[in-house]
C-alpha cells in the first residue's frame, strides 16, 4: 500500500507535469473532430478551459448569456442529453448560471438535475484539515490561492508558479496523511474524497434518462478530463480534446474556447 501511495505521489509532482508537457510538443496535432459526432450524441462538458477560458483567478470567470442560450439550444436539439461535468461544484456552476442544466461537480462527486436538490455527500473533516494545511502554506506566499469548494478544496499556484512543485509536494504529503484523492490540474492541486472521477461520472449518467440511449462525447482540456474521455471511448463514444497536443484517451481535438463554440454551434445548426 505505501508504494502504491508513493508512486501515486510521484506521477503527480509538479515535475512530472512539467515533463508531460514537454513531451507533447513532439505529438502530431489530433484531427479536427466531424460535424455528424454531434448527431445522436450524448454530450459531456467540461467547463473551465473548455467552454470559458481559464481566469487567473477561479472566481474571475464571467459566464456570457450568448453561450448559455447556445448550450441551452443543442441541449435541445439533443433531447436534453447534454451535461456539464466540471471540477467545480454544483452550487458554483449554478451561481455562474447553470441552473437549467444536468450538472456533475467536484469531478463526478455531485449531482444536479434542473431544479433539484444536489446529491453529494458530507464534507468531510479530512477536508478542512486539509484546507488549514494550504493556508498555512499559503499564507507568506503571494500569489497562492486557496479555493474553498463544497467537499474539496483547491491550491492554486497560477499566479506564483515557482511554488508549484512545492505545492504539489504538500498536497501529495496531505493525501497520504489524511485519506484523501490528489486531483492535479492547470497549476493546482486538488484534494477531495475518493470514489469518483469524471469517468465515473459518465458512465453513472449514461445509464440514466435524459443521457441513456446516445453515444457519449466528451470535451474537455485539462488532465482530469482524461478519465471521461476513457468512458466516452469504452461506452463506444468519442473524446475531443481542447489546447495542445498530448497524450490522450481523445480521438479528436479543437485548438481553443472558440474553436469549441463554433464546433457546438454547427450542432445546433445542422
Amino acid at each position: 500500500m505505501q508504494a502504491q501511495q508513493k508512486r501515486g505521489c510521484e506521477i503527480l509532482s509538479a515535475r512530472h507535469f512539467q515533463a508531460v508537457a514537454h513531451s507533447a510538443l513532439s505529438l502530431p496535432p489530433l484531427p479536427p473532430p466531424p460535424k455528424a459526432l454531434l448527431n445522436g450524441a450524448s454530450l459531456f462538458l467540461d467547463f473551465d478551459g473548455t467552454l470559458t477560458p481559464i481566469a487567473d483567478r477561479p472566481d474571475g470567470v464571467v459566464v456570457d448569456g450568448e453561450l448559455l442560450d447556445l448550450l441551452a439550444r443543442l441541449r435541445d436539439r439533443l433531447d436534453g442529453r447534454l451535461a456539464i461535468v466540471s471540477g467545480r461544484s454544483v452550487a458554483t456552476l449554478r451561481g455562474l448560471g447553470f441552473s437549467a442544466f444536468l450538472l456533475a461537480g467536484t469531478h463526478g462527486l455531485e449531482f444536479a438535475r434542473p431544479g433539484c436538490p444536489v446529491e453529494a455527500p458530507s464534507r468531510p473533516a479530512a477536508v478542512d484539515r486539509a484546507e488549514a494545511a494550504f493556508h498555512a502554506f499559503a499564507d507568506d506566499k503571494p500569489g497562492l490561492l486557496v479555493e474553498r469548494k463544497s467537499i474539496s478544496v483547491g491550491l492554486h499556484f497560477r499566479a506564483a508558479p515557482q511554488w508549484g512543485e512545492a505545492a504539489g509536494d504538500l498536497a501529495a504529503d496531505l493525501a497520504a496523511r489524511h485519506g484523501l484523492h490528489l486531483q492535479p490540474g492547470k497549476m493546482l492541486f486538488e484534494l477531495r474524497p475518493d470514489g469518483a472521477d469524471k469517468g465515473s461520472a459518465v458512465h453513472a449518467l449514461m445509464s440514466q434518462i435524459p443521457m441513456k440511449g446516445g453515444k457519449p462525447l466528451f470535451i474537455g482540456d485539462d488532465v482530469t478530463d482524461e478519465e471521461g474521455f476513457a468512458a466516452a471511448a469504452d461506452l463506444g463514444g468519442n473524446g475531443i480534446l481542447v489546447g495542445p497536443s498530448r497524450e490522450t484517451r481523445a480521438g479528436f481535438s479543437l485548438e481553443q474556447v472558440a474553436a469549441v463554440r463554433h464546433y457546438l454551434g454547427q450542432g445546433v445548426s445542422a
